[in-house]
């Protein structure tokens, strides 16, 4: 497909790295003339100079010819131009990044006239999945298929764990819920295990399982599951309001650090029963004043990546029991494993796997398309949700019949508002939405490409 990417911050750099690695054909436009070089140097894409709003820069850059355009620039109102002028030059498809609360909610009823196709507020998303951590905070990461029906959450095996050992074929029994292991991290190794795998202590488990089986997995784990009845959130940014107005509606207490008098000010009108702190959330002294070390759970929001991970590091050293760090930059995950930062989150990529999953479902309209994305350890591996039609030769055999790729799995397959947690003997149907696991690096489109014909 065509796509044109307009703003190559972030976001917009992530997207075209993404997509080009998947054989699209990319062009961005962006103001910045070295910015446009890097990138161009770097990938196989095309570059556009100029203002991506204006018709003339977007008739360049062959808009009009393109399937889809993505406007993820750091102006909402900008991006909502560009939507409108590439719809009105007849591109099909727009998504715009829009970040401002009052903007995204008056939007969503506008979209059609608007001719957007999707829009994705990258703060909310973020505010979204953190809360959704804290509910369950033994789990370190969680994500949500079949409109929230299932999850795949990550858990890290401890030593002396009665699973230490156990291989999977024999995982339902021992943990007496149905559940299933679809990826292990052990160290550097990443595994899509079969039933004879041997799980060991430290290993990182990412578990399939119907939302409503959650506790019941823990309890069943000997994992004591503390309650979060306050949290400290370091950084008065959009996904800090986002986040505590979602936290005090359930009756979470919020104390909230600001560095900014002017924020805070901004802040205390925002959130009237959230206690707004002025201050360096970076200053020991400050962290220890205000009571890290009794919170129930910290979440850093600075805008700067070491800002968040020095304060996480400093939380986890005081014992507080849920540390969640905000990283933009990702691709020193891996090293910040086992050095404090056991759970972080990524706006960009939060929203880049949302825009991911749409291009992959313009694709493939017909048969398996994909509904859900979300790369999980590390980002080498993809869990998908597919949403399947009538056009699959393999409807009605039975799994143990079909030969799937190496490195994927059938995670789960939902069928009528029903989570079967599958076995050899079941079958995949027209209507059902399934989720399958695959390596990253396959790239997988559609339900079909994960099976051998």
């Amino acid at each position: 497909m065509k796509i044109v990417i307009v703003g190559d911050g972030k976001v917009g750099s992530a997207l075209t790295v993404q997509l080009a690695k998947e054989g699209h054909d990319v062009v961005v436009i962006d103001s910045n003339k070295l910015v446009l070089a890097e990138a161009q140097q770097s990938l196989d894409i095309n570059v556009v100079h100029g203002n991506g709003a204006t018709t003339k820069v977007q008739n360049q850059a062959n808009v009009g010819g393109s399937d889809l355009l993505i406007a993820a620039t750091s102006a909402d109102e900008t991006n909502l131009l560009c939507c409108i002028t590439a719809h009105k030059l007849g591109c099909a498809h727009t998504i715009a990044r829009v970040r401002d609360p009052e903007y995204y909610s008056q939007l969503y009823d506008w979209k059609d006239e608007l001719g957007l196709s999707m829009m994705i507020n990258p703060e909310l998303s973020t505010a979204s999945e953190i809360f959704r951590l804290l509910q369950y905070p033994s789990f370190l990461r969680r994500d949500s298929f079949a409109k929230g029906r299932v999850e795949i959450v990550e858990i890290e095996l401890e030593e002396g764990s009665f699973l230490d050992g156990c291989t999977l074929m024999d995982f339902p029994k021992k943990v007496k819920v149905q559940v299933l292991v679809c990826a292990v991290q052990r160290g550097s190794e990443v595994f899509i295990p079969d039933g004879r795998f041997q799980l060991r202590a430290g290993d990182r488990l990412h578990v399939t399982a119907p939302s409503g089986n959650l506790a019941k997995f823990l309890r069943n784990l000997g994992v004591a599951q503390r309650k979060i009845k306050n949290v400290l959130i370091i950084g008065g940014s959009r996904i800090a309001i986002y986040l505590a107005g979602e936290l005090m509606r359930v009756g979470v207490s919020v104390k909230l650090i600001e560095k900014d008098a002017e924020r805070c000010a901004q802040l205390s009108d925002l959130l009237p029963k959230a206690t707004v702190i002025h201050g360096d959330g970076s200053d020991r002294n400050i962290l220890d004043t205000e009571g890290l070390a009794q919170a129930d759970a910290v979440v850093t929001l600075t805008d700067f990546d070491e800002e968040n991970l020095i304060i996480s590091m400093y939380a986890n050293y005081l014992g507080v029991y849920k540390v969640i760090t905000k990283i933009n930059r990702t691709e020193f995950n891996e090293v910040l494993t086992g050095k404090g930062i056991d759970c972080a989150v990524s706006p960009k990529d939060l929203c880049c796997n949302g825009i991911v999953s749409y291009v992959r479902a313009m694709g493939n309209r017909h048969g398996g398309s994909i509904v859900t994305l979300h790369r999980i350890v590390e980002d080498k591996v993809e869990a998908l949700e597919f949403q399947v039609g009538k056009g699959l030769p393999f409807l009605g055999q039975s799994l143990t019949k079909l030969r799937l790729k190496p490195g994927t799995l059938i995670a789960c397959i939902n069928r009528r508002g029903k989570t079967i947690i599958p076995s050899g003997g079941d079958t995949i149907e027209a209507g059902d939405s399934v989720i399958a696991v695959a390596t990253a690096d396959m790239a997988i489109q559609n339900l079909s490409d994960i099976v051998i014909e």
